[in-house]
């Protein structure tokens, strides 16, 4: 016997060899039906896998991560299928799950494979479905799958192959379909229920520029009809909230090809509203005892060689910039931390000191892919909020909790209410990636973890996810979609104070060496500028909004006026616009409504005379006629409020 222990705490035995299917039909055969797949001493496994020994076991359905990703995972496979069935002879190379749905990248060969060809490949996937074939796993030796795949022609498998360790190698098969995959997978086709196939797009085999392109097709699946039309009309409402569409439509930032790929030009309007975002958390650092620096866009290479980050991204790095002295070798900055780090070594520190805390909106530069650049979420020069705290070891725990309570009161201001914070840690197989010793990595990984818990934080935990240099505190929110974001984050560090020599004179006299937080709650401007937009569809809350007024004149008898109202708005600090176009006064309104702007100020003749402005607020029509200053007071109080949770 074998004793399985649920997450609830509880304890059943069972005899060995029975499978999480088994414990599931002794629970419920409802739960038993749902079930996609197992969770092994934290280990996610197929639900039919013999289990052998005593194990904690959490059984996963589709309302559980892991079990989406499963689903998602064998709805590739199911695809893939589909495909080779319309088109023999194509090449697969990999088919993962992804945040939402999945994909299969295909050398087609010279088969042409269009947008239109995906609705006879979703109706083979829907027909293979109905038979519920089971996914089945098999062991292979390394020989024995080079020559499937040999016999197969199939180069793109073959490589994968050669790469892995000798020993045993997994294959599924499901239906007339056997793929390479070290799995999990769900019991069997009949799960999948519902399928869309999304859309194709060229991906480089391995994400190599040098490499042949593939067709990547994108699909989604869901165990109910219901769930696949919801989440289709939140892809619509996504189109629609397309930061790309919105920042165009509120002229907010631009590319140009002249200037260069993933290097986006802010507008007047996007260069303000960018500026109201960094002096909000300017005023909040400040009051939090930060203390403003700013450094240089380019840094010499043996800084970087210092620090650790050329041997780490040097090749995703803009290298060396050429300068008349052939001895010198600078690069645009790929990070702000060790410019910082040479700030807080300029001079002397004593414990009395500590902590200094550095804040810089530093613009930095990163070589991505030109296939992966997209808007302004995925750029090759960005400007982080980026702070860096230097403190005493007993200091650490409070300072990063005071950092937790700093993105709360963004998130809370800017209205993002759901979020989970992911901690994320060292990949234990894998010790190589991380420098620093281990007592290091163990002291940094109790602070975050003991500073969330402390917090209260809703937290999970994510191995492999940490910077090279330290473990870290992600923020990642989910927007109005429901889809999810990584912005803010929070790094212990005490790598880099060693790397750089960095030094305080303690209360005993000696020398100590400070810990670093890195930290920076919005991660980028504009990345977090993007997620704003197609969060609140570019309906920006008042204080943000790139216009909060539209003077709307009857007729151009009273754009003078009107002029004079906009005048005097501005000088309380209110933005907005004189819309003294020809056209009639519902027209104005409308447009007015459609571009998100919070007030409307109708003037006509009795406006006019009387000094006044007639005021009709978006979403809640008219508000009545009054006074210029007591329209300014009513908009300065609606700002205070949304401004006054305190940090």
């Amino acid at each position: 016997m074998i004793n399985i222990t649920l997450p609830d705490g509880s304890v059943r035995q069972y005899e060995a060899g029975a499978t999480a299917l088994d414990v599931a039909l002794s629970i419920s055969e409802g739960l038993a039906r749902n079930v996609l797949a197992a969770k092994v001493n934290n280990v996610v496994i197929d639900a039919n896998i013999p289990l052998t020994n005593d194990c904690t076991l959490q059984l996963l359905t589709w309302n559980d991560s892991e079990g989406k990703s499963t689903m998602w995972h064998s709805s590739a496979h199911l695809m893939a299928e589909a495909l080779e069935f319309y088109y023999p002879g194509i090449k697969l190379a990999i088919g993962p799950p992804i945040a939402n749905g999945y994909y299969y990248d295909v050398d087609f060969m010279d088969q042409p494979f269009k947008e239109e060809d995906l609705e006879k490949i979703e109706q083979k996937m829907k027909e293979l479905a109905k038979l519920k074939n089971p996914y089945v796993r098999k062991e292979v030796s390394k020989a024995d799958a080079l020559a499937y795949f040999t016999e197969k022609e199939d180069p793109y498998k073959l490589e994968l192959i050669q790469d892995l360790p000798d020993g045993s190698i997994t294959f599924y098969t499901q239906g007339n379909f056997t793929d390479l995959c070290r799995g999990p997978h769900i019991p069997d086709t009949g799960f999948i229920k519902a399928v869309k196939l999304m859309s194709i797009a060229g991906a480089y085999w391995r994400g190599d520029e040098k490499n042949k392109q593939l067709t990547r097709v994108y699909g989604i699946t869901f165990p109910k009809q219901a769930e696949l039309t919801e989440y289709l009309e939140r892809v619509e409402e996504a189109k629609r909230r397309d930061h790309r569409k919105v920042g165009k439509e509120l002229e907010l930032f631009t590319f140009s090809q002249k200037v260069g790929q993933g290097l986006p030009l802010w507008l007047p309007k996007g260069a303000a509203l960018r500026e109201r975002l960094e002096n909000f958390l300017k005023k909040a650092q400040r009051k939090a005892g930060y203390e403003q620096v700013i450094t240089p866009h380019i840094g010499n290479k043996e800084l970087y060689v210092t620090s650790g980050h050329y041997e780490k991204y040097g090749a995703d790095s803009f290298q060396a910039i050429k300068t008349p002295d052939p001895d010198e070798e600078f690069l645009l900055k790929p990070m702000n931390c060790p410019h910082h780090c040479e700030i807080y070594k300029s001079k002397p520190r004593s414990y009395k000191d500590l902590p200094a805390r550095f804040a810089e909106f530093g613009t930095v530069y990163r070589y991505e892919q030109s296939g992966e650049l997209h808007g302004l979420t995925r750029v090759r020069g960005f400007t982080q909020d980026d702070a860096h705290i230097f403190c005493t070891q007993d200091q650490v725990k409070e300072e990063f909790k005071k950092v937790i309570d700093l993105v709360l009161y963004i998130f809370k201001t800017l209205d993002f209410q759901n979020f989970k914070a992911q901690i994320s840690l060292r990949d234990p197989e894998n010790p190589s990636k991380y420098i620093g010793s281990d007592e290091n990595w163990e002291k940094a990984e109790s602070a975050i973890i003991e500073a969330a818990a402390e917090k209260n934080l809703p937290t999970v935990v994510e191995l492999g996810e940490a910077a090279f240099y330290g473990p870290k505190l992600d923020f990642m929110v989910q927007d109005a979609l429901g889809r999810e974001w990584q912005l803010g984050t929070i790094q212990v560090d005490y790598n880099l104070p060693e790397r750089f020599e960095l030094e305080y004179t303690g209360a005993d006299n000696q020398k100590h060496r400070p810990v670093m937080i890195h930290r920076a709650p919005f991660g980028s401007m504009e990345r977090f500028v993007a997620v704003l937009l197609e969060h609140c569809g570019g309906d920006f809350p008042l204080w943000l909004a790139t216009d909060q007024v539209a003077i709307l004149p009857i007729s151009d008898k009273y754009n003078e006026y009107a002029k004079d109202v906009l005048e005097l708005l501005n000088n309380s600090d209110i933005r907005g616009f004189v819309d003294d176009r020809n056209e009639k006064i519902g027209k104005k309104i409308r447009e007015a409504e459609l571009k998100k702007i919070p007030f409307m100020l109708v003037v006509g003749e009795k406006e006019a005379e009387e000094k006044q402005v007639s005021v009709r607020q978006r979403g809640e029509g008219d508000k009545g006629s009054m006074s210029i200053d007591a329209f300014a007071a009513i908009v300065n109080q609606a700002i205070e409020k949304e401004l006054s949770t305190n940090v």
